[in-house]
């Protein structure tokens, strides 16, 4: 059966794994290291997380550790339970149970995450972006100052919005993506260093790129077969304008037909990306 795996963080149960009765020897950073390193065999890893036992528990920690692939996590459980790995008593893991009555809103991943997950399914030369539009938004000065004669007090900033589009050369795909930045300005422009709105300006950019690059992924899903093949899924959508033919979207890969937010509630990931409500504490021993 194909898995698809979104450019999303990963929320659910089957893709997080619940490890405990680690040593109280080392600490929770080294903990984390020696976990990444025999986790990361089976798959990409979204995040792993060390965290001390309860005093009722005893002295050691457990972890919770996130796949983005269910059959990584499935497979990385299998393997590992109740086996030494890098200590001398073994260790426990299990799947975690999410509660029927615990949902969880999608969470974009930002870019960089996004570039991590393409990379390791389609290899660093297997995706690439192209950007088609990079515009300075702002309002000109002559508006900004006709606007300080009734609103003296309103921050004036920069804005940029920026199109691109993500290209999959061997899979025929292309999925257009739009983002927009603003970044404040403490004081008007001709009250700035040239060196510093260059900055300011430079960072902006950046900003609208990512967020644009963030949209064009949101509408692609990787499709791993049961043979360990890569496919992909793309879904437009129907707030993004497309500026290609009929004939040139028919030549994307459609492999199914997917349930999606609106393209203005996307969000980004943000740190807090578990909850101890999904799991069941195990008993202990």
């Amino acid at each position: 059966m194909a898995e698809l795996v979104p450019f999303a963080v990963p929320t659910g149960s089957d893709k997080t794994l619940l490890v405990w009765e680690l040593s109280s020897g080392p600490t929770a950073e080294a903990l984390q290291l020696s976990l990444f390193t025999v986790f990361s065999q089976f798959g990409l890893l979204y995040s792993v997380r060390v965290f001390p036992n309860a005093a009722v528990a005893g002295p050691g920690f457990y972890a919770i550790i996130k796949f983005y692939s269910a059959r990584d996590a499935h497979r990385a459980q299998k393997a590992c339970n109740q086996k030494q790995l890098f200590q001398k008593s073994p260790v426990k893991i299990r799947l975690g149970t999410q509660h029927k009555a615990v949902q969880h809103n999608t969470l974009a991943l930002n870019s960089s995450r996004c570039q991590e997950l393409a990379n390791y399914y389609f290899g660093f030369n297997g995706w690439s972006k192209r950007i088609i539009k990079l515009q300075d938004i702002s309002d000109p000065k002559e508006e900004r100052e006709n606007e300080d004669i009734v609103a003296p007090l309103q921050k004036q900033s920069l804005k940029f919005f920026c199109a691109l589009e993500v290209v999959l050369p061997s899979y025929e795909c292309r999925s257009p993506g739009v983002g927009m930045a603003e970044e404040p300005l403490d004081n008007l422009e001709e009250d700035l260093g040239p060196l510093s709105l260059l900055m300011k300006r430079k960072k902006t950019q950046k900003l609208a790129i990512q967020k644009a690059m963030t949209d064009a992924f949101q509408k692609l899903q990787i499709v791993v077969l049961e043979s360990g093949k890569i496919a992909v899924a793309y879904r437009s959508c129907e707030e993004v304008t497309d500026a290609r033919t009929e004939e040139e979207l028919q030549d994307l890969i459609q492999v199914s037909c997917f349930s999606w937010k609106p393209c203005g509630q996307r969000e980004e990931e943000c740190l807090s990306d578990f909850s101890f409500e999904e799991f069941t504490v195990p008993e202990l021993d």
